[in-house]
């Protein structure tokens, strides 16, 4: 009875916390109605009045009770120490479980929940988080952002303040702005409570931009709201009642102190054209001048290999990358230089177009072998086959030494830069889009989001390397692809391959995908091999990209069509990230902003776990000592993207003060120089240089 009084009249948060450490309660303490009407009629007489609370009457009852409770009818049941056991092994397996999820919503979600929270909290806390209003008694609406003001006493239509909110449908009932005369008694219940304020959105999500917009406050029509330095001023009267929107000034990270993280900038794809010519060199050197101004470190630029050796092979023009260099040397910035040997245009963010080199596509059109190929037969020229590596089929060179007779000339054309310090970093490009990945999923062939793409293991050249691995396995039979892996935009359980408990597991799926995951390995540690003797001394980077789409699937198939065999029982980066320690190459990971991409696009059906991803291989990095550089996947101007990239790059519970070794920004815009949004990325400049800002909201 004490319990239940307890949970009538309310308990404290301490109160709380020591019932959660309490062994499990024994679920036959419960009294039945028999048991309820014997305490009834003891303390209620026959005639509706009262018994005396004399300590005869006491010690009559106790006894009168205790042999009511001994009659086999009217008692507790009771139940086998067994069984009692069991009930409270179940209870500490359900507290571990609830204790990991809490320790991963506040980890990686930034989750403000207190140690011992419960499921209300988690509740209450998702609520907040997609912008609805949760008050201490659990009364729960939507917030103003979602609903507009009724017009001539109607009814408010329930709308989103954004996109992503905009495919959410919201009870009728849950109206905010329902008056006291409402029936609905959590209705009424939230009509009565005065000055309650809820900051339950996670940090940093005060800005438009962010999933909870604002929190609310509720009061009696009448009565004035307190001046508050979080609440704003607006003030709206709907049936009665005064309801007081406000835009808190959630507290930021002090990073003044912090570990110095350098930021670079990426310059536009389109900054050289097809000739090599430096385009617009003014309107550049006006823009550098007001990167420099907010102190960024340096500059980030593509060296197109259809641009430098575009016409005839080991011909090389360089006059308009040395230009820009000389510029940028003149500023006292530093740059990180791309070996882009892939095609520019038809990926997401290309607006120019810088093909493959004019006698590479000649060779192309007589051996279509030498790009990748799926299993209808569909090329893609956007880089060269991995087959040809070691393949003497461009003009009487491999593949291999087309790539380093590249970078050696490019050592030697800017040697003067190197040995001053103005180039520090050289990332190489081993893939489409520069990423070490197979490139599985092609607009251009039908492959649209959040397909799980096609291996492109089909050209001759692959073909007769995984005859090769079969023959050496003792199954000659395996030289093929699958051939129920579906197509470019299937889903995982629409194929034999992919689907739980499918071919992948099998023994002739291991294989396969052994083979085609290691030919990733080896082109990566072949060219970046070639790539430490060419700038010895200098850093190395390679790129890999974040694939998230259907991660929390038992197969994680567009994983594996890239060529990362990371299924859920098997860790596909721990290779990957071996072969970079061997080559004291560093890791470019375009994770910074996938934490936001629900915020961007539909990914409620996709088993989608960008966070989870980022989780995973910068983990794998840092567990064998690679450093990780990283840049953002999504472009942002706003805070809430800075401060969720600065909280990811230094983390609180981080021994080192930092994550990344450098930060690129993606891309420099004529938007990102507009006063403002300078001002912004300054701001953001200071805090990952470790120096203090003077505005910050605390």
């Amino acid at each position: 009875m004490a319990t239940n009084m307890q949970k009538m009249i309310g308990t404290s948060e301490e109160d709380d916390d020591e019932d959660v450490e309490m062994d499990v309660k024994e679920e036959d303490g419960e009294e039945d109605d028999g048991v309820r009407r014997i305490r009834t009629s003891l303390i209620v007489g026959d005639d509706g009045g009262m018994v005396s609370s004399g300590s005869n009457n006491n010690q009559f009852e106790q006894h009168h009770v205790q042999e009511q409770l001994g009659t086999p009818g009217g008692g507790r049941r009771c139940r086998p120490l067994e069984e009692k056991e069991r009930t409270k092994l179940r209870e500490r397996h359900r507290r571990a479980i609830t204790a990991r999820i809490l320790a991963g919503l506040r980890r990686h979600g930034n989750y403000n929940l207190r140690v011992r929270a419960d499921i209300n909290d988690v509740i209450a806390a998702l609520a907040t988080e997609a912008g609805w209003v949760v008050l201490p008694d659990g009364t729960t609406f939507p917030s103003r952002s979602q609903v507009p003001k009724p017009a001539n006493g109607g009814s408010a239509a329930v709308a989103s303040s954004s996109s992503h909110m905009a495919s959410r449908q919201t009870p009728p009932s849950s109206t905010r702005g329902v008056g006291c005369g409402s029936k609905s008694l959590p209705e009424y219940n939230a009509c009565r409570m005065k000055g309650v304020f809820m900051p339950n959105s996670p940090p940093y999500d005060a800005s438009p931009n962010a999933r909870c917009q604002s929190s609310s406050l509720v009061g009696d029509a009448g009565e004035q709201s307190a001046s508050h330095p979080l609440i704003s001023s607006s003030v709206d009267v709907v049936d009665g009642m005064q309801i007081v929107e406000m835009t808190p000034k959630l507290p930021e990270r002090d990073f003044a102190g912090s570990a110095y993280i350098p930021v670079y900038v990426m310059l536009p794809l389109g900054v050289i054209n097809m000739k090599c010519e430096l385009v617009d060199p003014d309107g550049l050197l006006k823009q550098l001048r007001l990167l420099k101004s907010v102190n960024v470190d340096g500059v980030m630029v593509d060296c197109w290999w259809g641009i430098v050796e575009a016409h005839s092979p080991q011909e090389y023009n360089w006059n308009g990358y040395r230009r820009l260099f000389q510029m940028v040397h003149e500023l006292k910035l530093k740059l990180q230089v791309v070996l882009s040997f892939h095609e520019c245009g038809g990926n997401v963010g290309d607006d120019v177009c810088i093909p493959l080199p004019h006698w590479v596509a000649e060779i192309g059109r007589s051996n279509p072998d030498i790009f990748f190929t799926d299993r209808e037969g569909r090329r893609n020229p956007e880089c060269l086959s991995w087959g040809v590596d070691k393949e003497r089929v461009l003009k009487g060179r491999t593949g291999l030494e087309v790539y380093f007779d590249y970078m050696r000339s490019f050592r030697v054309e800017f040697n003067d830069f190197f040995e001053d310090g103005v180039i520090t970093t050289i990332e190489v490009g081993l893939g489409p889009c520069g990423e070490l990945r197979f490139p599985s999923c092609p607009v251009k062939h039908g492959w649209r989001y959040p397909g799980i793409g096609e291996f492109q293991c089909y050209d001759q050249y692959l073909l007769k390397y995984l005859r090769k691995a079969a023959e050496a396995r003792g199954h000659s039979f395996w030289a093929r692809g699958p051939d129920n892996a579906g197509s470019y935009s299937s889903r995982p359980h629409e194929t034999g391959f992919f689907c739980d408990g499918g071919d992948y597991d099998g023994y002739y799926g291991r294989f396969f995908l052994n083979w085609y995951s290691q030919v990733l390995v080896d082109h990566g540690d072949l060219v970046l091999y070639l790539a430490k003797l060419a700038f010895e001394g200098t850093h190395i980077v390679a790129k890999l990209s974040g694939i998230h789409w259907w991660y929390k699937t038992a197969s994680h198939a567009a994983e594996l069509t890239a060529g990362f065999y990371n299924p859920c029982n098997r860790d596909g980066y721990a290779a990957i990230m071996a072969m970079l320690k061997k080559h004291s190459a560093s890791l470019n990971f375009t994770s910074a902003g996938l934490h936001m991409l629900d915020q961007q696009e539909n990914i409620t059906n996709t088993s989608s776990d960008p966070e989870a991803v980022v989780w995973q291989v910068t983990y794998a990095a840092r567990d064998i000592g690679v450093e990780v550089v990283s840049e953002n996947a999504l472009p942002f101007l706003d805070r809430v993207g800075y401060n969720k990239i600065l909280d990811n790059a230094k983390p609180l519970d981080d021994p080192d003060g930092r994550y990344l070794s450098s930060f690129i920004y993606n891309r420099l815009t004529p938007l990102l120089l507009e006063r403002h949004n300078l001002e912004e990325f300054e701001r953001f400049v200071k805090k990952m240089h470790g120096e203090s800002v003077h505005d910050l909201q605390v």
